[in-house]
């Protein structure tokens, strides 16, 4: 039995994923902005089989909150053994190429608080020497684009920052999996046109979970965004910046 922490709650994918693992069985605390939703999704995942279900309102941006929060957690779970970080913004590109402070906040709010929430989370695990910390990050992060590089260049950070947390953390047996979705169909793309590369959250849950089974590394999902970032990486930066992707 897994007893996981979810931060960002909320969100679509957040909420498929917190589904599986409430079907066999496992102890899950939610963590996020809104208490209404989050006590709406722990009942419906308490008839699911959570074998204990816990909820606490949290701005990740207020630091102070985090340690406060992993005690709580695992007071009430007996223990935490995984965490999954979900939570995140989808900037308005636009609005943030003719405001300096909407940037900031952007960077600020999709990466510099993932970092400071993973520093707590991390020594923990360490300590303990086991643990699965899994943060979704974004297939937008592996390399700038003109139609989203303020997202991409926050989602960048994470990725980078994951990546060296993996090294840290390697000899003490915890795993550090960077989850990085394509285009999913959430309520927060609710604006875009969708097409044959868009998912629904509960396939991109499934390929969460299994990540987290697995102690995977980086994961992308669906599995057919690997080679896509491959190609769009590829491309000489020569050729990409006359490109209007």
């Amino acid at each position: 039995m897994r007893r996981i922490l979810i931060i960002g709650a909320g969100s679509a994918i957040a909420e498929a994923v917190a589904r599986i693992f409430a079907e066999r069985g496992d102890a899950i605390f939610l963590a996020g902005r809104n208490a209404g939703v989050l006590a709406s999704i722990a009942a419906d995942l308490k008839v699911r089989g959570a074998s204990a279900i816990g909820t606490e309102v949290l701005d990740a941006a207020n630091a102070p909150a985090h340690v406060p929060l992993l005690d709580r957690c695992e007071q009430l779970l007996g223990g935490l053994d995984t965490v999954l970080v979900a939570y995140g913004t989808l900037s308005d590109q636009k609005a943030c190429e003719s405001s300096a402070e909407l940037t900031a906040l952007e960077l600020h709010n999709n990466a510099v608080t993932v970092a400071v929430l993973l520093t707590p989370i991390a020594a923990r695990f360490e300590q303990l020497r086991s643990g699965t910390i899994a943060v979704i990050s974004s297939v937008a992060g592996d390399r700038g684009r003109r139609s989203n590089y303020v997202y991409g260049s926050a989602k960048a950070l994470v990725t980078a920052f994951l990546s060296g947390l993996r090294q840290r953390l390697y000899k003490a047996g915890v795993s550090v999996i960077t989850i990085k979705p394509g285009l999913v169909d959430t309520p927060m793309t609710a604006a875009f046109r969708k097409g044959l590369l868009w998912s629904k959250p509960a396939r991109v849950a499934e390929g969460i979970v299994r990540s987290i089974d697995r102690s995977s590394t980086v994961a992308y999902l669906p599995w057919f965004w690997r080679p896509i970032m491959f190609v769009i990486r590829a491309i000489p930066e020569s050729v990409f910046r006359r490109l209007t992707l």
